[in-house]
């Protein structure tokens, strides 16, 4: 049986992120100061352009359901991972990413989909992190 979208918020998960891991909350650089240029609109749109990448590019290994529509066409992801928040599930797991975010999240994934996702992001100069318990 199929994780609930509840049950999988409270699974372990993994950042798909622009950073390699997290800042610590003492740390000496000005993360907010650079968080706030990343997210000016036009830099913001060419992470999510790599965050879309990185979906499209899972969609070609596994199957991909979005507000209940397997493998919905490619212009219709894009799309909407611009627009508003996206629930994913594929292969049991869950991707969440909102469109004002520079990250994406990855909940519960299995070690073959973590290692693809890992090798997908790469690609794109993307990072992906488990935050410390």
């Amino acid at each position: 049986m199929e994780k609930t979208i509840d049950e999988l918020l409270q699974a372990p998960y993994w950042i798909v992120d622009i950073l390699p891991e997290q800042v610590p909350a003492d740390g000496p650089g000005q993360y907010f100061a650079v968080e706030r240029y990343y997210l000016e609109k036009g830099r913001l749109t060419a992470i999510k352009e790599k965050h879309i990448n990185v979906l499209l590019k899972l969609n070609c290994y596994r199957q991909l359901t979005l507000d209940g529509e397997t493998n919905p066409p490619p212009e219709r992801l894009a799309e909407a991972a611009l627009d508003r928040p996206l629930c994913i599930r594929v292969d049991g797991a869950l991707i969440l990413s909102e469109p004002d975010d520079t990250h994406m999240t990855l909940f519960d994934p299995d070690e073959k989909l973590l290692a693809l996702v890992r090798f997908l992001a790469a690609g794109e100069g993307l990072f992906v992190w488990q935050p410390p318990e």
